[in-house]
């Protein structure tokens, strides 16, 4: 995977894989060929496994209450994902940067990636770009790639649903 200079693709990753788990080990390499992301080991079920912890503490992340609790949670991640960064050009699809040992089972890739991609994009993008919905009866987490910086939805379904009951409480005070 390329890493853009917010991290977006590795954050939109960690998202998909929350929100719609993998059933299997190929749905899990399907997955993340689908984000651009070079699989150079076997997938097995304890990838899975691991991969499903590593994003239960990547959620703390998230639903730190404030930026210097989300950056000790996410400095917490990053200890464990560190290596030095290095150029590759291990598909031949261009030199890039990789911030992981070479032949890392997945579930140590993902953490790495996850963890660096999303200290990226929130030192590139804001401290405050990541949270969970505020429609009632939703508590999806979202990642904030707006350019207003102003999400607090997790989808524009879940924003219209909320507008529109807004709307209907603001109607029926007024009767």
């Amino acid at each position: 995977m390329h890493l853009n200079p917010y991290g977006e693709d590795a954050v939109r990753l960690a998202l998909s894989l929350i929100t719609d788990p993998p059933s299997d080990d190929a749905a899990m390499v399907a997955r993340c060929r689908a984000y651009d992301l070079v699989i150079e080991l076997p997938v097995t079920k304890v990838d899975r496994r691991a991969t499903a912890e590593f994003l239960a503490e990547w959620l703390t992340v998230i639903d730190a209450t404030d930026h210097a609790e989300r950056a000790t949670r996410l400095n917490d991640l990053l200890k464990f994902a560190s290596a030095y960064p290095r150029l590759t050009n291990h598909a031949g699809d261009g030199w890039h940067l990789h911030y992981r040992d070479p032949q890392q089972p997945l579930a140590s890739v993902l953490r790495t990636l996850i963890s660096v991609g999303t200290a990226l994009h929130l030192a590139g993008r804001g401290m405050h770009r990541l949270g969970r919905c505020a429609a009632e009866h939703c508590d999806k987490p979202y990642a904030d790639f707006s350019r207003t910086g102003k999400q607090s939805y997790c989808s524009p379904a879940c924003a219209n649903r909320d507008a529109v009951r807004r709307h209907r409480a603001r109607a029926a005070s007024t009767r």
